[in-house]
């Protein structure tokens, strides 16, 4: 698939996505910005399984790691609902550290959980790129977070960023984290994080038993995959599709790739995360 930017009107040279958007943001925060780049390697951050698709054996179906495929046009769509602005408002609304402190909110809601240091808060961050007042905290040191923080995105949808597990993780995370899981109406999704650069380790699968149990739907994503070679990826890519397809129930069947530091698969989370949330209607995808 080539990205013609001369059909996509919404990007044209001097086109403003979004009326407030900052100059301070990340050089690959919209898809404005990565328009100068080469039609490759915007197909790349764009939907990065195809940067190691050709590396895989042709015997292999392609199918589970193309499930969500979206047009160029909407995931440009999109990028509207990550632009704060006096109407649509993006920012951290409240910290919780019990399920009953939680707010009582409405609108659709997905929280990110994962190991300490597998990349959440930075992920969060980059996701909320086009909004860069959004304060979401970041640390080099595992486990800065310590309650479930939630950030209102609009009346659209809400984003909770979870404590890690593992590594200096809350003495009460089990007390914390299980019951939203279990009892949180407006939870339409869970976004599990993985290292992609160092695969699937024992604590992780106990965090997949968890999401199975609560039997609510989540999906894989592997973060930091700038920092592995393309041989190391598609092999654990591969070993994780596999845990997908034999020992869960309730996980998407398409593993997510990203990494913050290079903007690979943030615009299609973005674009996820809209559908699931009922933002966005797809005009363009095999996940229909």
């Amino acid at each position: 698939m080539m990205v013609c930017w001369q059909h996509l009107p919404w990007i044209q040279r001097g086109t403003q996505l979004c009326t407030f958007l900052r100059k301070n943001v990340h050089n690959l925060a919209s898809l404005q910005k990565a328009r100068a780049l080469s039609p490759n390697k915007v197909k790349r951050l764009l939907y990065p399984f195809t940067e190691i698709e050709a590396d895989l054996d042709s015997s292999v179906d392609r199918t589970p790691f193309q499930f969500f495929h979206p047009s160029v046009e909407d995931i440009l769509k999109t990028e509207r609902l990550f632009c704060s602005s006096p109407s649509h408002k993006i920012d951290y609304y409240i910290s919780a550290e019990r399920m009953d402190h939680s707010p009582d909110l409405k609108q659709p809601e997905v929280c990110f959980i994962g190991r300490s240091n597998v990349g959440k808060s930075s992920l969060i961050k980059s996701l909320f790129s086009l909004s860069p007042n959004v304060e979401v905290r970041i640390s080099k040191t595992p486990g800065h977070t310590k309650k479930m923080n939630f950030f209102k995105v609009g009346k659209a949808f809400t984003i909770v960023d979870m404590p890690g597990y593992g590594h200096k993780a809350p003495r009460d995370f089990v007390d914390m984290v299980e019951p939203y899981l279990f009892l949180r109406k407006n939870l339409v999704r869970t976004f599990l994080l993985m290292d992609a650069s160092i695969g699937l380790q024992k604590i992780d699968h106990i965090a997949l038993e968890m999401c199975e149990e609560t039997r609510c739907p989540y999906v894989m994503v592997l973060t930091k995959t700038d920092k592995c070679s393309r041989g190391s990826l598609l092999t654990n890519l591969l070993n994780f599709q596999d845990v997908i397809k034999t020992q869960t129930t309730s996980c998407f069947p398409q593993p997510f790739l990203v990494s913050s530091l290079e903007f690979s698969g943030i615009y299609l989370l973005r674009c996820f995360i809209a559908h699931v949330t009922g933002n966005i209607q797809l005009t363009d995808t095999s996940q229909k």
